[in-house]
């Protein structure tokens, strides 16, 4: 799904407040996904697997997002709202869409509004899917499952810095555009004062007394080694709900778009929703492909040096070499990250030649470039690409010196008399990856 495709944000009111969402799909079951601690329905594309995630649920369903009051696109408010705010909110969005009755996907902190809405409007909820969810929300002296308060706020200092992915995404702490872009939307969501707000309101939910109330089809899902909400909180729903269904993913991941469970989570939601279970077709493509990543070393040093006019003249300089050095040498910019370049190559002797070139021409500016370069099969995802090797490139590059091209052995193996030289570095870990790797700096 590309950017253009993506779905609008609409509006419905709340009493006074504005509640923003969106629709994708238009399938015979309403199927509404209700936010856990944090959501920006419109930054949340920007994370790799959301958007797919939603679009193989939309095969079967129209699927309905929205971000509940006080974050995202919603109206801030004062304070933090309440879980019967949040169900207020959750009607108007339906009542804004003409839908008496859905099925409820909540997860994580929206697992236990989800649970208090079925329970009081029984009438207007058809299917009840907990992902990632809790009973309550810190612990106490009979229910020991999650963490103290105390121990949650203690995060708030760091918010904003992307902190927070090591908890609800570690399969992504070892990547530093992945926690950039975490840190974005951390502090899109909402402001450290009103991060630290929720989490104090949230020590009062606790909605252990209606579960065995609940008399409705329920699904409990949970991945085994989620850090942030700890398994056996998905174990004590799925336990104290009559006839409830309970299925435990091998994952550390918090997020439901995790790339990991994504096509058993899908098949499990569809099977449960409507009956059936259809084959997920991989529509993902995948190629053979060098991957190139380049930085500009010390580009913070610099941007104070020269002041802001002065280094975005410059970037402004930068990327227009960057555009041009690629398309000589027939490669495919994939995107710019801010202080460097992704793109890729269908030949490895290009893809070196681009990146010694690039790096010789900003240098000219007064840029010091370092790049990476690895060769494997990527995903394309519309105008972006995802996959180990592009993971890969990233890490070698964070491994290059100033002015360094690196490269690993795969590349060197396929550009073999192809008068480039290598110059072999000591083996090396590549955080996140497995083994010692073998890299080369490439003239």
């Amino acid at each position: 799904m590309t950017p253009m495709q993506l779905p609008e944000t609409h509006y419905a009111r709340s009493g006074n407040v504005s509640i923003a969402y969106q629709v994708m799909g238009d399938g015979p079951v309403d199927l509404i996904m209700v936010p856990g601690l944090l959501s920006h329905i419109e930054f949340f594309h920007e994370l790799s697997g959301y958007t797919d995630f939603l679009s193989r649920l939309a095969a079967f369903a129209r699927v309905i997002c929205f971000d509940k009051r006080g974050q995202g696109l919603s109206d801030r408010v004062a304070g933090s709202p309440t879980l019967d705010e949040r169900m207020d909110d959750l009607d108007a969005v339906m009542r804004a869409l003409g839908i008496s009755r859905a099925a409820l996907f909540g997860y994580s902190e929206g697992a236990a509004m989800s649970a208090l809405f079925s329970a009081t409007y029984p009438e207007r909820v058809s299917h009840l899917i907990l992902y990632g969810g809790f009973a309550r929300f810190t612990n106490c002296d009979d229910y020991i499952h999650m963490f103290s308060l105390e121990q949650m706020i203690r995060s708030v200092k760091y918010w904003g810095s992307g902190a927070s992915v090591k908890a609800f995404a570690p399969s992504l702490a070892g990547d530093p555009e992945a926690v950039r872009i975490w840190a974005k939307g951390e502090r899109l969501i909402v402001s450290p004062s009103a991060y630290q707000a929720m989490l104090e309101t949230n020590a009062l939910i606790d909605v252990r007394a209606i579960l065995p109330q609940l008399r409705l089809p329920a699904l409990v899902l949970h991945n085994e080694a989620d850090a942030a909400v700890p398994v056996a909180n998905g174990r004590y729903l799925a336990a104290h709900i009559s006839g409830a269904r309970y299925i435990e993913y091998p994952a550390g991941d918090h997020r439901p778009w995790a790339q990991r469970n994504v096509e058993a989570i899908i098949g499990d939601i569809e099977e449960f929703v409507t009956g059936r279970r259809e084959v997920v077709v991989d529509e993902i493509e995948r190629v053979l492909a060098t991957v190139l990543f380049t930085d500009i070393v010390d580009s913070t040093r610099q941007a104070v040096i020269l002041g802001d006019n002065n280094w975005h003249r410059l970037l402004d300089e930068h990327d227009k070499l960057a555009r041009r050095t690629v398309e000589q040498y027939r490669g495919r910019l994939i995107k710019m990250t801010g202080d460097g370049i992704l793109a890729t190559f269908d030949g490895p002797g290009r893809a070196i030649k681009c990146a010694v070139a690039f790096s010789a021409s900003t240098a000219r500016l007064g840029i010091m470039l370092r790049a990476g370069l690895h060769t494997g099969e990527v995903e394309l995802r519309g105008e972006d690409i995802a996959g180990i090797a592009v993971n890969t490139a990233a890490r070698i590059m964070s491994e290059a010196r100033a002015g360094e091209t690196l490269v690993s052995r795969v590349v060197t193996d396929l550009v073999a008399g192809a008068g480039v030289n290598f110059s072999p570095r000591e083996p090396c870990e590549l955080k996140g990856l497995p083994g010692r790797w073998d890299l080369f700096a490439a003239s």
